[in-house]
């Protein structure tokens, strides 16, 4: 498992009635000429009490939808965060997608579809991502050069975190690679001694979703930069584990939740 990759150095900064003249069922959903017919709703890095998670989807069945442009305009108009369709189950083969990009890797559909499948690991295009489970809590490890760019902004306090207004989308001239040029997180001490966090994540994309409620990928970041574990509370009250590991390696856990 503990393979190095090369990557991208990031940046710091009702059912119808029945019998004669019933209507027939509506057909499946579609996108293009392929019916996708079944797919989970997952909250990832949920608090305590079952709560808040960053929802995602995953298509149990990828080969539903073979070809990469069919799952882009698949995630955008699902609307998630990200979409995630299995390639093979059994060896944990995926593909991830934003509502306008693939990713090579993203945390939270890790640790999210890794619970969901029950599997030691997770082959992504940045690499072979392990994974367990521990009680109450999925974990995933991955290297942070997997995440695409972000700029990391640490404030004075986590009020000032609270506060802070949405960005406005940054265009890269050059684009960014993956086009993550203007995703931001933003984070501050809560306790450093006992290494508590609170942060926020403004993707910055301009894909309509303009804060992600948790980002595995950015607590690996910080988590990489710290060198130390991490317990993060993001967004409106969700939680990130975080551990660095020998090697290079990270790893990041939390709860994750059956939506529908």
């Amino acid at each position: 498992m503990n393979t190095p990759f090369s990557g991208v150095p990031y940046q710091l900064s009702g059912e119808p009635g029945k019998g004669r003249g019933a209507p027939p069922p509506p057909p499946p959903p579609r996108c293009f000429n392929a019916p996708v017919t079944d797919y989970d709703v997952l909250r990832v890095f949920c608090a305590a009490n079952g709560g808040y998670g960053n929802e995602l989807c995953v298509v149990r069945d990828g080969s539903l939808l073979p070809d990469r442009a069919e799952r882009q305009e698949f995630a955008a108009k699902l609307g998630f965060g990200e979409t995630v369709f299995v390639d093979d189950p059994e060896r944990g083969v995926i593909d991830i997608y934003t509502p306008t990009l693939r990713l090579p890797f993203a945390g939270h559909s890790c640790v999210g579809t890794a619970w969901l499948l029950d599997v030691p690991e997770l082959v992504t295009p940045a690499g072979v991502v392990g994974a367990r489970l521990d009680g109450e809590f999925s974990w995933i490890e991955a290297r942070a050069e997997w995440v695409p760019p972000h700029t990391l902004r640490q404030y004075a306090t986590a009020a000032e975190v609270d506060d802070l207004p949405v960005p406005p989308p940054e265009v890269g001239t050059p684009p960014a690679p993956f086009g993550q040029r203007g995703r931001v997180y933003a984070w501050a001490w809560e306790d450093e001694a006992a290494g508590r966090v609170r942060a926020r994540a403004f993707p910055g994309r301009g894909d309509g979703i303009e804060e992600d409620e948790a980002t595995g990928a950015a607590a690996l970041l910080l988590t990489d930069l710290l060198g130390r574990a991490l317990n993060i509370t993001q967004g409106a009250g969700s939680q990130l584990l975080t551990a660095p590991q020998p090697g290079g390696w990270t790893e990041i856990g939390g709860r994750v939740r059956l939506e529908r």
